[in-house]
């Protein structure tokens, strides 16, 4: 990862989050513009990793929420993701 892109990135989390504590979307498009006013490269970067990580938190509450209702087929019970396991709500319980 560039430099370039790791400053966007680490002002993209900053700008989410105070956009987030402020209840400020317009937070965003201000911090492009001061951005852009000395770098249209990083100011590119920035937008990007912010979508990227808009994009991210959607679609990690997507999953949530399917994951939440429950398999269509009551017989699979567990999802593997990388190394880690996912049990639906009504396997807590069952000692596996």
């Amino acid at each position: 990862m560039s430099i370039t892109d790791e400053i966007a990135d680490k002002l993209a989390l900053a700008t989410i989050e105070a956009a987030e504590i402020l209840g400020d979307e317009n937070l965003v498009a201000e911090v492009a513009k001061v951005i852009g006013a000395s770098s249209t490269t990083t100011q590119e970067a920035f937008m990007t990793a912010y979508r990227v990580r808009v994009s991210q938190k959607r679609a990690e509450k997507f999953i949530a929420a399917q994951l939440a209702k429950g398999p269509k087929d009551p017989s699979r019970g567990r999802i593997e993701l990388g190394s880690r396991q996912i049990l639906n709500v009504s396997d807590e319980g069952d000692g596996h």
